[in-house]
């Protein structure tokens, strides 16, 4: 009947009718104003910020700008000048708002009046559109008084269902009992129209259809009474349906419960494909299938209904037959158009997801393989992507219903598709634990596998095509390298040059480029690993690695099969070698221990040095510190070097067949960072990058003196894991650790929060038909996406070697000079082929050929004017 505040808006409709005038809708500044244009400017683009900017603008305005010219025309005053009438102030109080004058216009005026909707309508509609653009407004998305409610839409049933209750009554939903709230009061106050009410009990009527309106939209206003049921019970309102995570955008719509899933605990199967999942018994007789019944599969659908295979049978009218409750389903016999809800069964196609989904390879579509017990299985490599491990992860299942989506899914998630990822252009997984370890000692120079396991091997390979390939060793027997077994995993179309983790740099030049003695240069030319050591940098998620070559040169299914093939046969080799890592492998030689503990001596000693000098006030400050920190510098400095020492000390000692050194140089589990804390010195515990601050009254801890700057006692341990710590130095890697816990949580709630707001915020941001990346509302993000238009997975790091060369060097290593060749060409040809050689017609060719070439590398050097100085940049394959 009436119109009404938004409530949601009542703060902006509040700032807008401060910066218009009261009585003609105009701005109350001129919008030719030098304050006006620089705020356009300002915040080209930034709709919401210009209401700010101009509500500042015109706060101090008591009148409609233009009054100080009497004589002003017509023009001048439609276009910038405005009426020249004195602004009241506003004030809002609950529902309400009022306005006041402190200077009367006339004497009939009230000095202070509540602002009804209505009149605020009429200011709001008269406001120009080019004045909507200078309050932040698209007038074609927005306007002031679409804030004002003149008609409410009603949400149909589905949103607001009714719940039967005790069998018979009906229970209605809280939104159904407001709005008949809201009806109600419409109808009172279009009776008090009609019967010509008193002015305060139609305002009272007005305010009770203000209020109901209000808690509609949001019940839980501050300073507001709640509208409640006879119960008490407060109202939902639409507010408290769409905020929070139970909430509709975050609960129904960013992420939901869903109908043909599963979810149990996850454990490893090596045995399994990477694009394999293993599937309870329980759960794939409980999921289901949709199959129409055709000429084609009848037979086959009818024998699955005999198996018990098949959970319901749904005929051409509609009636749903449970097999599992029926006498005898054998003797049901299919037609044409029945559908049946099967099994699922091995090689179905599935969604399997873990949370938290950060990105795309968090969702990949796998084969089904039902197995006995009551866990997922997956392979290992697979965990990467999914950021899953064993020790109690669970993982969610989802089977397609229909074949388009089988269709989506078999052409768009499945694993070996998303082997590389396009955020970075390389492999999302790679070779891990027990097999990284393994390939590392297999391939190894003195490894050899006798004739009865190396034909046991390759049988476990699928991929074997029946040839044995020569011994390496034949007297006194027959024996195979490990290299040898290697290359038999490996398509014949594989070329790849890598480095192992220990390869010294100064070996890349020199008599030793190509044949390393330490085995640390791997060499793979025509799917035959011809030298090197494998290990993380070639088999792990690195650009350039080895799945990373086959995924390009031989395609996706290929470099899936790889994955596979090295962890079936690599795991079975480990079975007859073995890897077992025990309290023996943690332990150095006497002197290396007290090598050691002469160097952390030493370290402690220069700590006592340093806080000498520092009592005698002869400590040089280092620039840009104060002697504080200048002291705190040098002692960080001194213990993290022992620190290091100590852990390289460690690590020397170990031979090359120690298991933990063998994890650590393979890439499968530690660091060098272990070897030196398990063996060495725990080292220097940090809380907020400082060492351990004062707790107590100038001491960290009871056990030390006061004002104690020492090593021991601001934080630094020097016994290692395997001598175990003091119950101080526990204490202080307590303090460390629980700082880590406690960053690790704040740091994965605010980003997955962050990430949550980007997504819903960028959902409409697509790729459109003209190559554009757009939004929802046809806004330009990019004219080509990613600025290149290449799709990440096939996008890799290359060189061109044509780019570098000056044009005589180019001319020298690439032009053929029959003249200065001949002596060379005498070498492998015949003198026949020489003088066909000097023929026209064979001289014409090899002019054009140069011909070619030089247009060619003028072109690519057009093409690539920027990257002749730089070493690699990425290309399309």
């Amino acid at each position: 009947t009436k119109p009404v505040y938004h409530v949601a808006f009542l703060s902006k409709i509040l700032k807008i009718l401060r910066c218009v005038c009261f009585y003609c809708s105009k701005l109350l500044i001129d919008p030719n104003d030098q304050k006006i244009i620089d705020i356009m400017k300002k915040t080209k683009g930034q709709y919401r910020r210009r209401l700010a900017y101009l509500f500042d603008a015109c706060k101090g305005q008591k009148i409609c700008k233009g009054s100080e010219n009497e004589n002003r025309s017509e023009v001048t005053i439609k276009y910038s000048g405005g009426c020249g009438r004195i602004q009241p102030k506003y004030r809002r109080s609950g529902l309400d708002v009022y306005v006041e004058w402190k200077e009367a216009q006339d004497e009939n005026q009230e000095r202070k009046m509540k602002l009804s909707a209505e009149r605020v309508l009429a200011i709001f509609k008269s406001i120009p559109d080019n004045i909507c653009h200078l309050l932040g407004m698209d007038p074609r998305q927005a306007r002031p008084d679409w804030m004002i409610i003149t008609v409410l839409p009603v949400p149909p049933m589905c949103v607001r269902p009714s719940v039967l209750v005790f069998g018979t009554a009906r229970s209605q939903d809280d939104l159904t009992y407001n709005l008949a709230n809201i009806l109600k009061a419409n109808k009172t106050l279009r009776e008090d129209e009609q019967r010509g009410a008193a002015s305060h009990i139609f305002d009272e009527h007005l305010q009770y259809l203000q209020y109901h309106c209000a808690t509609l939209i949001d019940n839980d206003m501050p300073g507001m009474p709640q509208s409640c049921h006879k119960s008490g019970r407060p109202l939902k309102s639409i507010k408290a349906r769409l905020k929070g995570k139970e909430g509709r955008i975050r609960g129904n719509l960013m992420g939901k419960r869903v109908d043909f899933s599963g979810r149990t605990v996850i454990t490893p199967d090596p045995n399994l494909s990477i694009d394999q999942v293993g599937v309870p018994r329980s759960i794939a007789q409980n999921l289901t299938v949709p199959e129409i019944v055709t000429p084609f599969n009848i037979e086959w659908l009818q024998e699955l209904i005999r198996r018990n295979a098949a959970k319901y049978i749904i005929w051409d009218t509609g009636d749903r037959i449970d097999l599992r409750f029926h006498p005898k389903p054998s003797d049901l016999h299919l037609q044409c158009g029945y559908i049946v809800e099967r099994h699922m069964m091995d090689d179905d196609l599935v969604v399997f997801n873990r949370q938290p989904t950060l990105h795309k390879m968090s969702m990949m579509a796998h084969r089904v393989k039902v197995l006995p017990w009551s866990t997922f299985r997956l392979n290992l490599s697979v965990t990467t992507p999914y950021n899953a491990d064993f020790d109690g992860d669970e993982m969610n299942l989802h089977l397609p219903q229909s074949v388009e989506s089988k269709a989506e899914l078999s052409q768009l998630m499945t694993v070996p598709r998303l082997i590389i990822t396009p955020q970075s252009n390389r492999p999302v997984m790679g070779i891990v634990q027990d097999t990284l370890t393994a390939v590392r000692k297999m391939t190894r120079r003195d490894v050899f596998i006798e004739k009865s396991d190396f034909m046991n091997l390759l049988m476990f390979l699928p991929s074997w095509d029946g040839r044995i390939p020569q011994a390496a060793i034949l007297k006194p027997k027959s024996l195979w390298t490990g290299k040898q077994l290697f290359s038999l995993i490996l398509p014949k179309e594989v070329n790849c040059v890598r480095t192992h983790s220990q390869h010294p740099d100064d070996e890349d030049n020199g008599p030793h480029k190509w044949i390393s003695p330490g085995d640390t240069k791997v060499l793979v030319e025509n799917g035959r690993l011809l030298s090197g050591i494998l290990c993380k940098k070639t088999l792990g998620t690195s650009a350039g690695s080895l799945a990373h070559i086959v995924f390009m040169e031989c395609g996706h299914h290929i470099a899936g099969q790889l994955y596979y093939h090295i962890q079936l046969v690599v795991n079975n080799w480990l079975m007859l070698e073995g890897h077992s890592f025990g309290i023996a492998d943690t332990i150095t030689d006497q002197q290396t221990y007290e090598t050691i503990q002469a160097t952390i001596k030493k370290a402690k000693n220069e700590v006592n040095k340093v806080i000498q000098r520092t009592h005698r006030d002869s400590l040089e400050l280092s620039r840009g510190n104060s002697l504080r920190q200048t002291f705190e510098n040098m002692v960080n400095g001194l213990l993290n070097s022992a620190s290091d020492k100590t852990g390289l000390l460690a690590k020397r000692s170990l031979s090359d067949f120690n298991q933990f050194k063998a994890m650590v140089v393979s890439g499968a589990k530690g660091s060098s960072i272990n070897i030196s804390q398990v063996i060495g010195c725990v080292g220097q515990q940090n809380v907020e990058g400082k060492r351990i601050p004062f707790g107590f009254k100038h001491r960290t801890l009871p056990h030390f003196i006061k004002d104690d700057y020492g090593p021991e006692a601001k934080g630094f341990i020097e016994n290692s894991y395997l001598q175990g710590l003091t119950p101080v130095e526990f204490y202080f890697h307590a303090m460390a650790g629980r700082e880590g816990l406690i960053d690790t949580v704040v740091k994965i709630v605010e980003t997955g929060y962050i990430q949550e707001r980007l997504i819903k915020a960028m959902e409409s941001v697509m790729i459109k038909y003209d190559g554009t990346v757009r939004n929802q509302f046809e806004q330009l993000i990019q004219f080509t996406y990613g600025e290149d238009g290449l799709a990440g997975e096939n996008v890799e790091f290359q060189s061109i070697i044509s780019l570098k060369p000056s044009n005589q060097l180019f001319e020298r290593l690439c032009k053929f000079d029959l003249s200065s060749e001949e002596k060379y060409l005498r070498k492998f040809l015949t003198d026949d082929v020489i003088r066909d050689l000097y023929t026209n017609e064979s001289l014409q060719l090899l002019d054009d050929e140069w011909k070619q070439l030089n247009e060619d590398i003028f072109n690519l050097r057009q093409i690539f004017p920027t990257v002749i100085h730089q070493k690699f940049f990425y290309l399309v394959i």
